[in-house]
C-alpha cells in the first residue's frame, strides 16, 4: 500500500484524516498562495491543493510509493476570496460583512503521486445570523480568527454564528471527508485502517 503524506500543517486536517482511520505522515513545502489575475475561486483552490501536493512530493527524499494529499479552503463573499485576516481591523470588517448573510466555502482536495494526480472541489453555503459589534470584538479577542480563512472557524467558537449550512460540514472545517475517501480509494488507500475489527 502507498504511504500517504499530508501536505498541510492544519491541525483540523490532521484530526479529520485521523477521524476516518487513515494513517499518514506530514510533509509540508511552501508554495505561493497568491491568486492569479482573473482566477476564479474554484480554480484558485484547485490549483493550490494540487500545488501543495506536488510541492510535498518534490520535498520527499524518496517519492517512490508515496501519495501526497494537498488541500485548500477559501471563504468567498460576493465573488471575492476572504483570506486570513491581516490584523484586527481586517477581521472585524470581514465578520461584519459576513453578518446576517450567506457565503460560500470552497475546499479542494488533491492527491498526487509520481504517476498521477486527481482533485475534487466541494462548494458549501454557510449562513451567519446577524452578529452584534460586541460579539465580533469578543470573538476576535478569543484569538480564534487569527489564522482562519474568512476570520472564523466553524468547528470552534464561531459555531454559534452559523444559522444554516448547505453542503459538507467537514469541507468547511478544511477537508471534505466523503470526497477525500473516494479519492483515497482511487489510489488504493482504504479508510478505517486504524479501526479495530471485532472477530
Amino acid at each position: 500500500m502507498a504511504t500517504l503524506y499530508l501536505a498541510s500543517g492544519s491541525p483540523r486536517r490532521r484530526e479529520l484524516l485521523t477521524q476516518i482511520g487513515v494513517p499518514f505522515l506530514t510533509q509540508i513545502a511552501p508554495i505561493d498562495e497568491n491568486a492569479l489575475p482573473g482566477e476564479s475561486p474554484f480554480a484558485y483552490v484547485e490549483r493550490l491543493a494540487l500545488a501543495k501536493g506536488h510541492a510535498g512530493l518534490a520535498a520527499l527524499a524518496d517519492s517512490d510509493g508515496a501519495v501526497v494529499l494537498g488541500a485548500d479552503t477559501a471563504v468567498v463573499l460576493d465573488g471575492r476570496i476572504l483570506g486570513k485576516p491581516r490584523d484586527r481591523a481586517d477581521a472585524l470588517a470581514t465578520l461584519q460583512a459576513l453578518s446576517g448573510r450567506s457565503h460560500q466555502v470552497l475546499t479542494a482536495v488533491a492527491l498526487v503521486s509520481r504517476e498521477r494526480q486527481a482533485a475534487r472541489v466541494v462548494t458549501s453555503q454557510v449562513t451567519f445570523r446577524p452578529l452584534s459589534q460586541a460579539e465580533i470584538e469578543a470573538y476576535w479577542a478569543s484569538g480564534e480568527p487569527q489564522d482562519k480563512a474568512g476570520s472564523y472557524g466553524i468547528q470552534g467558537l464561531a459555531a454559534v454564528f452559523v444559522s444554516q449550512l448547505q453542503g459538507s460540514y467537514s469541507a468547511v472545517v478544511g477537508l471534505p471527508l466523503c470526497e477525500t475517501a473516494a479519492l483515497l480509494a482511487e489510489f488504493a488507500i482504504p479508510c478505517w485502517q486504524t479501526v479495530p475489527v471485532n472477530s
